[in-house]
């Protein structure tokens, strides 16, 4: 299968991705590759094959939820803040020019 230039600069206008006449005859042939190796995966006949969800054997361990003394006091918290202003972190501005 093979996706032409147009098909490339489609995609790239819905990602919001400038191209240029190079990337998109380099990104047409890369892409049309990717698409025949999985049409090549696709032809394997798998019909024997259990679907395998977890090739490792590991299962999550969890632990139960306990309460424990989680108290910090203001001070600790603050200790290794770089700025700090009337017991508050100090950050960066998000908005700031």
């Amino acid at each position: 299968m093979s996706l032409s230039r147009n098909q490339v600069k489609h995609v790239a206008k819905l990602a919001n991705l400038p191209l240029t006449p190079q990337e998109e005859e380099k990104y047409s042939e890369q892409l049309s590759k990717i698409l025949d190796y999985i049409d090549q995966l696709n032809s394997v006949d798998t019909s024997g094959v259990e679907p395998t969800f977890n090739v490792s054997g590991q299962e999550n361990m969890m632990s139960e939820d306990k309460l424990g003394d989680c108290t910090i006091s203001q001070e600790d918290t603050l200790s290794n803040t770089p700025k700090e202003e009337r017991g508050f972190f100090v950050t960066k501005g998000v908005f700031e020019g």
